[in-house]
């Protein structure tokens, strides 16, 4: 099984796949921005992801998302792909998922992940590894509202299907009840999918 996991930078994915991985360690997990970075280092010597929006001409950047979905969907196994719906460049939105990446990957699952833009901005406050333009709430929020077009965008051009996590208003009982919840749900969707085959 492949799923697609999106949302933005700040909504704690990488704590997310560490608790999938503590319950289903044979699963690959790929950061789909890592892969680009390799390529991007390779090709223009970019060191930094958040570098690749703004000194990559965007033909250039096309090519490179196709080398890394085509990597991607060579992969074996259940896979979990940790990436964006959309991308803010020039204060405009750019498809993370367009139909020629998205055709390539052919996940079975788009699994979209939604927050209070609050929790996003603290979030990012604590990332000191990051170079990111600040965005504030509105700002953050707006860009979670393009995610879900572009989400059910790139599920109509893969044949998947669209999962949402709304955790908007749901405040935390406790540290990382979130990125747990989330985690269960996406081991739940391999594990239903592995006794569907068996």
């Amino acid at each position: 099984m492949k799923i697609v996991l999106v949302a933005l930078s700040g909504s704690g994915k990488t704590t997310i796949m560490n608790f999938v991985r503590q319950r289903l360690p044979d699963v690959q997990i790929v950061n789909y921005g890592d892969v680009m970075l390799e390529i991007a280092k390779r090709k223009f010597g970019i060191q930094h992801r958040d570098e690749m929006r703004k000194k990559i001409p965007v033909d250039e950047y096309r090519k490179i998302q196709e080398e890394a979905a085509e990597y991607i969907a060579s992969l074996p196994g259940d896979v979990i792909v940790d990436t964006h719906a959309s991308i803010k460049i020039m204060g405009g939105y750019y498809p993370g998922l367009p139909d020629r990446v998205i055709s390539r990957l052919k996940p079975d699952v788009i699994l979209l992940l939604e927050y209070d833009p609050r929790d996003i901005v603290e979030r990012r406050k604590k990332d000191p590894d990051r170079f990111r333009d600040v965005e504030t709430e509105e700002e953050i929020d707006m860009h979670q509202q393009a995610n879900r077009y572009y989400a059910f965008a790139a599920a109509n051009a893969g044949e998947s299907t669209v999962h949402i996590l709304n955790f908007r208003g749901k405040p935390q009982s406790r540290p990382f009840e979130h990125a747990e919840m989330a985690a269960e749900y996406i081991a739940n969707l391999i594990l239903r999918a592995r006794q569907q085959k068996s």
